[in-house]
């Protein structure tokens, strides 16, 4: 196990060795996601989604909201 104390200002250091296995580094974004039973999880964000902008192409013309629903079920058929 691995603890750390919280500061006066709500601050805590997350343990080298947790930090290593997460390959978190300054400036890294976390989540904290807090679970019914009262236990919270520290998740890594891996991206923003700024940082997402351009990875899909656009499309060459503009699709109808029909021609994306039928190119759904398309693909839906094909499982």
């Amino acid at each position: 196990m691995m603890a750390t104390v919280i500061t006066s200002k709500g601050q805590v250091t997350i343990p080298k060795a947790l930090r290593d296995k997460l390959k978190l580094h300054a400036g890294d974004r976390l989540d904290f996601i807090v679970e019914s039973d009262g236990t919270a999880r520290l998740v890594p964000v891996t991206a923003s989604i700024k940082e997402l902008k351009g990875l899909v192409p656009k499309p060459k013309r503009k699709l109808s909201l029909e021609d994306m629903e039928n190119a759904i079920a398309k693909g839906a058929s094909k499982t």
